[in-house]
């Protein structure tokens, strides 16, 4: 019998860094995969990239190829860079790279979603834990960048569990009572030892500058909220109506 596959889901603040790292030291022959990691299914945080793509990123900074190989997994005819494992302070470094993501709005809808689709059929793993691997940052590129109808986001997730069919997973959904107190956290947390926040005006100047933020004029902290608020609804209804069999929802933080 195969052993099952977690997928840990919730909103920012859930704590699912936590409880990935809680339920490794349980399952302690299971392999996890955390953002920005080479994982058979994710492209958080890494670069997707041809062959010509990786060639060019290489004659850009001879003084880091060594590392930048290290970092660099080849998949079918991709080249997938975790370049930000890759400490360096060369300027322009990681924002070059960043644009070879899939996520923000690089890719078009038709071209993202087949990527998605073909490494979720090709993957045919057991015994692994993934951290946001199936909602978060999917879904925030379908709702900011393409504006996508919650309709349209469920049909999309209609057709992934038909991928999905027959592999052996379980997402464990930690759903956020408290919203703004989770963002409170998260800010405090993910600070500077002289109290400056990192993390918050990132989220905030993602979301602004976002097509859908832009649309919608959401900004600061109220805008970041409402958002939150309207993809933690969302992906509840995508586990009550799609996902349902295949998911549990905690209560985050307990």
């Amino acid at each position: 019998m195969r052993k099952t596959n977690y997928f840990i889901e919730g909103l920012q603040g859930a704590g699912k860094s936590t409880f990935v790292q809680k339920l490794s030291e349980h399952l302690s022959d299971y392999q996890v995969f955390h953002e920005g990691d080479y994982s058979p299914v994710e492209l958080a945080w890494c670069a997707y990239v041809t062959e010509e793509q990786y060639q060019r990123v290489l004659s850009e900074y001879p003084s880091i190829e060594e590392e930048i190989k290290e970092k660099t997994v080849a998949e079918e005819d991709k080249r997938i860079i975790c370049y930000t494992q890759i400490l360096t302070d060369i300027p322009g470094f990681h924002k070059n790279l960043e644009k070879y993501e899939i996520y923000n709005g690089n890719l078009d809808r038709e071209s993202f979603e087949k990527v998605i689709f073909e490494r979720f059929k090709r993957w045919n793993g057991e015994g692994q834990i993934f951290e946001c691997s199936i909602f978060q940052n999917i879904i925030e590129n379908q709702m900011l960048y393409f504006m996508m109808r919650d309709d349209e986001i469920m049909d999309f997730y209609r057709e992934l569990k038909d991928v999905l069919d027959g592999k052996p997973y379980k997402i464990i959904y930690l759903n956020v009572d408290d919203v703004p107190g989770a963002i409170d956290v998260i800010r405090k947390e993910r600070s500077d030892d002289q109290g400056n926040e990192l993390w918050f005006p990132m989220m905030v100047r993602y979301l602004e500058e976002s097509p859908l933020g832009k649309a919608r004029a959401l900004m600061g902290l109220e805008g970041l909220l409402a958002h939150l608020e309207e993809r933690k609804a969302l992906e509840l209804r995508i586990i009550g109506e799609v996902l349902g069999e295949n998911a549990v929802v905690l209560r985050a933080k307990e």
